[in-house]
């Protein structure tokens, strides 16, 4: 049985008046029956059970194999169906005609007034709850919530059987529960902090895990000046969940404590808002009706309603909305002035403009038909645009009317239909942001969220269609770019194939070559109306228009897409902001474009109908290749002084960007990895494979990241075998060499070793001074996290040499340092605080400020085996300073691991626990599972010298489970803590 949310019967709305011998029903509480004030017999608990999961499907009908599921579960006796059957002819007789239906081989419950089930009434006095809190109107939303709770009577479905009701009750008791803390929160938003105490005193006993409740408790408590009671409350609480769930309060409750200890002001008692006047009766309108699947947009909607209700005692309230053709402005607009008809009882005038259109309609013809609506004579109404405007102010004077200007060209063509009196409106839909219509609100629609575009695509085709095929649905809105037009046209033309599945749809959808020729259905297509906006475009915008379309990256920043026009960066903003204002291009922030995905296809198809010569196409993407590969290379040059690496990366034509500092130079690296990687990803297919992997190596810093880790190593991966593929051993062993990386950022060091090892051989076969640098390096750091130190030295030794004769200081300090570890493991102290101290050395000298920081890491793993503990934390706190203000959150995690491991040799449990557990924080999601079962073992031993046994031993177990599920040897190590702390 499909579960029902209890807001699901939201089309039941309470009535001014209940009808003699009109049935009503009642699920919170009883289920029962009523026809006029006779109470109807519901039968035996599983007919009542029938009934409940009937009336809860709002009209849907339930298969008979869902009813019998909901009655009885997986045990149904054998006679179920006949059971079934009798049940729904009994209620049959009850009810009226009619009610009760059999339909495809189940039941449902049609024709029930508006208001006749409880629920649905709950529902509706929530939503208008809602809607008045929304409005500023708390009385309002209280006295509303107060009448929702009212109505249960007792516990929802009280003593019907079945799996189905058990769940509808502990999803309707949730909900209550929900209500009446909203009610609460307002009742303290008001000021009525003293009379909540004790109704929250009872409801908090009640439900003494409910952490909400609680909260409201102690602010109800501290308002009333009972302070120390508050705070006894929240001691209450911490002691009760530590007893019952072994957890925290949560971080809200947490909070609030502390900010009653400080008697914060903002804890306060806020003054309650006036309530809104009630609106007027209206007059018939000009407005088209509203589409009866309107949904969403309640932030837009509550925005332009607050913007109306403003419109008397002002000048004029004007509005105008700008976004994409198919976003949806029309619809909106149309929604908004519905609502509002009632504050303009004088009328409500509309015109579609015709803007995006090559023949837009002209003002003065637009204020004839308005002035004839109003009531004047043709033989009033003057000839020319001024004189119409003139009289069109003049009859409006002392009115109160709304104007709906949709698909308007430009604000030229506005300012004439504009009412300009106290008491009126208008509302503006055009694709053009009007920022020259002065006084306007303006408003950027956006497309759709995820939840609202589900909700769209299930009104149109029906909840039993998506319902089984819910992830195909998501994937059809995803690929409709969550545009309401594209919704709509996708949605019909799978509502009109009864013999198609959701999947069917999505699968044709999915090809982004077809889908613009798959969205259109009837009159209705999405490339036609993107073909508006594009043909009224200058030249120089349409090109402009076209090649940005096709880099791959989810926005571009302005010196990008300096780089794919080839112009100058003050001449593409101008460009770019005239797009943005036509609404075919977003400005995502401040220097930063995007495409909405389906725009982006249809640039794509004019840059292949309409781009001559074609090479320009693959011109503009390989200078914003260029682009990237420049401006990398000179970060990592601005990170790494005296690095070789960028002088054997491939030139490039375009120059990059250069920056002021090495923080400028990653903020605009890690601004820029989503960007730069799709590049990268685009650019080996466009066949730029070369410069495309120099550019990933350029960049490996992401590798560390975290945030872009996990796709570093995707198109990593994705440029070998593209390499391998072309049979070109230099690019495939750099790519490899940038997989050795990710795959040792994320700790898996056995991957790591084997695209080090490939890497290897093919390097011996070519001449490549980077490769025959860093190939070595890689293989003796993976040797050493694999405990081969013999073979780690060796390779480690190789890399020096190669360094040194490639005159690569900075490489030559990263193998010193990774030397250093190699004898660390084998015993050799001395000898490994010497060569880190060498390493670190030449790194100070060449000003690095992120390399020093890897220097002073490898410097004070040797200092603590050496036994000097406060010259090992010395050196790890300076590094970890370095590595914070370098954004390396992995090396940030594992600099506050190793200090944990210096504060247990020292007797510092307490900061050993401390750095632990921040770095359990820092590397989450990042650095390996191995790296996490080395923290979590410190950790343990710290909590154990705190005498936290308890605690300590769940480390150690979860420790456990990850070295054996990475055969470790580290495992056995655990399993002796753990035997240890059980004896």
């Amino acid at each position: 049985m499909d579960e029902v949310p209890p807001q699901v019967p939201v089309q039941r709305r309470p009535g001014s008046a209940q009808e003699p011998e009109t049935l009503r029903f009642s699920v919170l509480g009883p289920v029962r029956a009523w026809r006029g004030e006779e109470s109807l017999s519901t039968g035996s608990p599983q007919q009542r059970a029938l009934l409940a999961a009937l009336l809860l499907r709002e009209g849907r009908t339930a298969t008979a194999a869902e009813l019998i599921d909901a009655l009885w579960g997986e045990e149904p006796p054998s006679q179920a169906l006949a059971a079934l059957r009798t049940y729904a002819s009994r209620l049959r007789k009850v009810l009226d005609a009619g009610v009760l239906v059999s339909e495809s081989g189940g039941y449902a419950i049609r024709s029930v007034a508006d208001g006749a089930l409880d629920l649905a009434v709950t529902q509706g006095l929530a939503t208008d709850a809602e809607k008045a809190k929304s409005a500023g109107d708390l009385c309002r939303a209280r006295e509303l919530l107060g009448r929702a709770v009212a109505l249960w009577d007792g516990e929802a479905l009280a003593g019907v059987p079945g799996p189905y009701a058990e769940a509808q009750r502990v999803r309707l008791e949730e909900w209550r529960l929900q209500l009446l803390e909203s009610r609460l929160d307002m009742d303290l938003e008001q000021g009525c902090h003293a009379e909540a105490v004790s109704e929250l005193t009872a409801l908090t006993a009640a439900h003494p895990l409910r952490e909400r409740l609680r909260e409201l408790l102690m602010l109800a408590l501290y308002r009333s000046g009972r302070q120390a009671e508050a705070l006894a409350v929240y001691a209450d609480t911490r002691r009760l969940l530590a007893d019952e769930l072994g957890v925290d309060p949560r971080p809200g409750l947490q909070d609030l404590q502390h900010r009653i200890l400080q008697a914060d002001p903002g804890l306060a008692e806020p003054s309650a808002p006036a309530a809104e006047p009630a609106s007027t009766p209206v007059r018939p309108a000009q407005l088209p009706a509203t589409v009866p699947d309107f949904t969403g947009r309640s932030s837009f909607v509550a925005e332009l309603s607050e913007v109306l209700a403003s419109a008397e005692g002002r000048v004029m309230a004007v509005s105008a909305l700008a976004g994409i053709g198919g976003v949806g402005k029309t619809t909106l607009a149309v929604h908004v002035a519905h609502q509002a008809r009632s504050a303009f009882p004088d009328g409500q005038l509309y015109v579609d403009l015709q803007g995006a259109g090559a023949r837009a309609a002209e003002p003065e013809t637009v204020l004839g038909s308005f002035l004839r609506a109003l009531g004047t004579a043709d033989s009033a109404i003057p000839d020319s645009l001024e004189e119409r405007s003139a009289l069109y102010r003049s009859v409006l004077d002392g009115r109160r009317v709304l104007v709906l200007l949709d698909n308007a060209r430009d604000a030229a063509q506005v300012r004439p239909l504009l009412p300009g009196t106290s008491g009126c409106a208008a509302l503006v839909t055009s694709r053009v942001r009007m920022v020259d219509l002065a006084g306007a609100h303006l408003v950027d629609l956006d497309v759709m969220s995820p939840d609202e575009a589900l909700s769209l695509f299930t009104k149109i085709v029906g909840e039993e269609r998506v319902a089984s095929e819910r992830k195909a649905a998501l994937d059809v809105v995803a690929a409709c770019g969550f545009l309401p037009l594209a919704i709509r046209i996708a949605a019909s033309r799978l509502a009109a194939r009864r013999t198609w599945t959701v999947s069917v749809l999505a699968a044709k959808l999915a090809d982004e070559r077809r889908r613009l020729d798959e969205l259109q259905a009837g009159d209705l297509a999405v490339k036609a109306t993107f073909e508006l906006g594009y043909g009224a475009l200058e030249p120089a915008q349409a090109r402009a228009f076209r090649l940005l379309g096709l880099a791959d990256g989810p926005d571009i920043s302005l010196a990008a897409a300096a780089a794919v026009l080839d112009l100058p960066v003050e001449e593409t903003e101008d460009l770019l902001e005239s797009l943005v204002d036509t609404s075919l291009l977003e400005s995502a922030a401040p220097g930063r474009y995007r495409f909405h995905d389906l725009v982006r296809l249809y640039a794509r198809a004019c840059a292949e109908r309409d781009e001559h010569p074609p090479s320009e196409r693959e011109a503009a993407l390989s200078r914003l290749l260029d682009f990237y590969l420049a401006t990398a290379a000179g970060v990592y040059a601005r990170e790494r002084p005296g690095d070789r690496l960028v002088d054997h990366l491939e030139p490039t034509e375009y120059q990059g960007l250069t920056f002021e500092d090495r923080h400028q130079a990653q903020d605009w690296l890690y601004a820029e990895a989503n960007c730069l990687l799709a590049c990268v990803r685009q650019s080996i297919g466009q066949g730029s494979l070369k410069r495309a992997v120099d550019l990933l190596w350029a960049s490996k810093d992401l590798a560390e990241s975290g945030a872009n880790s996990r796709e570093y190593e995707t198109v990593a991966a994705f440029a070998r075998d593209s390499a391998q593929a072309a049979g070109n051993d230099q690019v495939e062993a750099r790519s490899r060499t940038t997989l050795t990386e990710a795959h040792l950022a994320g700790g898996r060091f056995e991957q790591a070793d084997s695209e080090a090892e490939h890497a290897m051989r093919l390097a011996q076969e070519i001449t490549d001074p980077a490769l025959s640098c860093w190939v070595p390096n890689h293989r003796g750091v993976v040797a050493i996290y694999q405990n081969r130190h013999t073979e780690a030295a060796a390779y480690l030794q190789e890399a020096i040499a190669s360094f040194r004769s490639d005159g690569n200081l900075p490489g030559e300090a990263s193998a010193l340092c990774n030397l250093s570890r190699s004898h660390l493991a084998v015993g050799r102290t001395s000898s490994a605080i010497e060569l880190a101290q060498r390493g670190t050395d030449i790194y100070d000298r060449l000003g690095h400020a992120l390399r020093g920081a890897n220097g002073r890491y490898a410097l004070g793993l040797a200092l603590a085996q050496a036994g000097q503990t406060d010259a090992a934390s010395s050196q790890l706190q300076e590094a970890l300073g370095a590595f914070r203000d370098s954004r390396q959150r992995l090396w940030e995690g594992m600099t506050l691991f190793r200090l944990a491991e210096v504060d247990l040799a020292a007797q510092r449990p307490a900061k050993a626990a401390s750095n632990a557990e921040s770095a359990l924080t820092v590397l989450r999601g990042i650095g390996g599972e191995w790296r996490r079962g080395n923290v979590l073992t410190v950790l343990g031993r710290a909590l154990s010298a705190l005498g936290q046994v308890g605690r300590a031993q769940v480390c150690w177990r979860e420790a456990l489970v990850i070295y054996e599920n990475l055969s470790s040897p580290e495992a056995s190590e655990v399993r002796s803590l753990l035997a240890l702390a059980a004896a």
